[in-house]
């Protein structure tokens, strides 16, 4: 789509621009509802109400008052521009410096000819090895735009660049500098992250919204019932912090076919959780206590058998003696 070359000092390096990336998706256009009939757009103009062919339209800018300036399309080919035909490199950073928000489109770059692939070679090794991302300047479509050249496996790759002015300032957008986390929210938080990037596959993901347009645009050209499927809501509160953390840790986990609870229901059972554990530390003694309680225990057990033998002695000698005088008196 574009032949030039990467030009960095006295070093230039031929090379042809390809599209890297490629939309997909249904395209739909306008019809009318009652009869299906193809709505066709006429470019009118407003001042004489005649069609105008794509021949006769020109660029036209109006000021605050209302004054119009007409500019033609030759007058458009006509305006210089230095970095036409040319990547132009400005300067090589560290790719840190540059806010992933100025990124837009992304283009393949590969050398020209056969005579073209040594110096390419070079400018590829060079940025993999100083680990630095080059800020140039490229003419596409008769606009001059900013474009950062990286490598991208073998390849050097160009991304147009929004111009710094491009991007909108923040503002106040951001929550107060007085909201702070605990550090066990933390903890949590950095776990369901954990939990959720286990076995995590970025190649098997799709476009859900497109399939299911596929599927009704299918179902109206069949003539078949429209498929009927139901978006889950958003959650509209989260009251909760630690336990909404805990619920989506155990939902991302949690086996295919499980039920998931309830935000509140899981800080219910972690509150419930925790009285028992301080029931059952109340219950419990401690080591020390332990073993003098089996002591305690030990003693007595003693004791009692000591006051049993005793007795069962005492009973004995008692028999003995009635048994004694019995034989007396009979032998009398």
């Amino acid at each position: 789509m574009w032949k030039g070359a990467i030009g960095f000092g006295l070093v230039s390096v031929p090379v042809r621009l390809f599209a890297a990336v490629q939309e997909h998706g249904l395209r739909l256009h306008q019809v009318h509802d009652k009869d299906g009939g193809r709505i066709h757009l006429k470019r009118v103009c407003e001042a004489c109400g005649e069609q105008v062919d794509y021949e006769h339209i020109a660029k036209g800018y109006e000021d605050d008052e209302g004054h119009t300036a007409v500019v033609t399309q030759d007058e458009l080919a006509g305006l210089p521009l230095p970095s036409k035909k040319l990547i132009d490199v400005l300067a090589f950073v560290d790719s840190g410096r540059i806010d992933p928000l100025q990124l837009s489109s992304g283009y393949y770059l590969a050398p020209e000819s056969a005579a073209a692939n040594k110096p390419y070679v070079l400018l590829r090794e060079t940025l993999k090895q100083t680990e630095r991302v080059a800020v140039t300047k490229i003419a596409l479509r008769t606009r001059e735009s900013l474009a950062l050249l990286r490598v991208h496996g073998d390849l050097l790759t160009l991304h147009t660049m929004y111009w710094p002015d491009e991007i909108r300032d923040a503002g106040d957008l951001a929550p107060p500098s007085s909201v702070t986390v605990r550090p066990q929210e933390l903890k949590m938080a950095t776990s369901l992250m954990d939990t959720l990037s286990e076995e995590f596959d970025l190649e098997g993901l799709e476009d859900e919204y497109e399939i299911a347009l596929g599927e009704l645009i299918n179902a109206h050209l069949s003539d078949r019932p429209v498929p009927k499927k139901e978006t889950a809501p958003a959650p509209d509160n989260v009251i909760d912090l630690m336990a909404a953390l805990q619920a989506s840790i155990d939902s991302a986990a949690r086996k295919p076919g499980e039920k998931a609870e309830r935000p509140g229901r899981t800080a219910k059972k972690a509150a419930a959780s925790g009285k028992s554990s301080r029931g059952t530390a109340k219950k419990s003694a401690t080591p020390q206590k332990r073993a003098a309680g089996k002591k305690t225990a030990a003693s007595t057990a003693s004791t009692g058998k000591k006051t049993t033998a005793k007795s069962t002695t005492a009973k004995t000698a008692k028999k003995t003696a009635a048994t004694r005088k019995s034989g007396r008196r009979a032998a009398s």
